[in-house]
């Protein structure tokens, strides 16, 4: 059974079939838990309705780069109020976005700071979002002494170096769909040297959709596609990656 650590259920694309696709995740695909991530005020909201409906499905909140101009003080004493929920595991996801420019980087590392400063408070793992920003989030992560609550590098694109760095400072590797694209070759790299008890899976849908549904609306079901690939870049048995990724997001997330 496959634990999603990072995925959208919220998201519009979803509307039409969500309940649907959740089914199929369970009885098809054979996904045990979910780990919804809300990432500003509206989808924060919708991942504590989630929550709430779904046993097998957990919250991780917090204050995404590209929506950080619109984070205030409030919104953080909110979210700091929702740590409080049994089934938010997590703060984020967090971090910087270089690709898009809606967020002036000065105000993405602002919230980032202080994102990762709340965690420390609570005590909770965070959840590290990276676009083309890879020095200056480690960099900030080891300022803020991260490593004492640890987490994910979700959708992780760095290299080998990065990957080092990141496990130094007591964070898992998340792999998605990239890694199963035939061009996904820094992906399959990181696949085969990652530790396998810093390994975590994940499909970010509805976006990234594994091969072969890639530039299609991801779902949650398709991370088994994403441990498939993994398990034979590894040469082991799909059973095996998917009790060791589970086992590591149990760990992490304390579910």
């Amino acid at each position: 059974m496959f634990i999603d650590s990072h995925a959208h259920l919220n998201d519009v694309k979803f509307d039409a079939d969500r309940e649907e696709m959740i089914r199929r995740a369970r009885e098809e695909y054979g996904v045990s838990k979910i780990i919804n991530v809300g990432f500003n005020r509206e989808t924060i909201e919708a991942t504590l309705q989630l929550i709430e409906q779904y046993d097998f499905i957990f919250g991780a909140v917090g204050w995404h780069p590209v929506d950080a101009i619109d984070c205030t003080e409030e919104d953080l004493l909110w979210i700091k109020e929702l740590t409080q929920h049994q089934k938010v595991i997590a703060l984020g996801e967090m971090g910087l976005d270089y690709y898009w420019d809606r967020s002036p980087r000065e105000i993405q590392a602002k919230w980032f700071r202080k994102q990762i400063r709340l965690a420390k408070e609570v005590g909770l793992p965070i959840i590290i979002h990276n676009r083309e920003a890879d020095i200056d989030v480690l960099q900030i992560l080891k300022e803020e002494n991260a490593d004492e609550v640890g987490g994910v590098l979700h959708c992780f694109g760095g290299d080998e170096a990065m990957m080092v760095q990141a496990l130094e400072l007591n964070f898992m590797i998340g792999l998605g769909g990239p890694v199963t694209f035939k061009n996904g070759h820094l992906a399959k790299r990181i696949a085969k040297e990652v530790p396998l008890d810093k390994l975590l899976i994940e499909t970010d849908c509805p976006y990234l959709a594994p091969h072969p549904y890639r530039g299609k609306r991801n779902e949650t079901g398709y991370v088994r596609l994403v441990a498939e690939t993994i398990a034979e870049i590894r040469d082991i048995r799909l059973e095996q990656l998917a009790e060791i990724t589970s086992q590591n997001a149990s760990r992490l997330f304390r579910i």
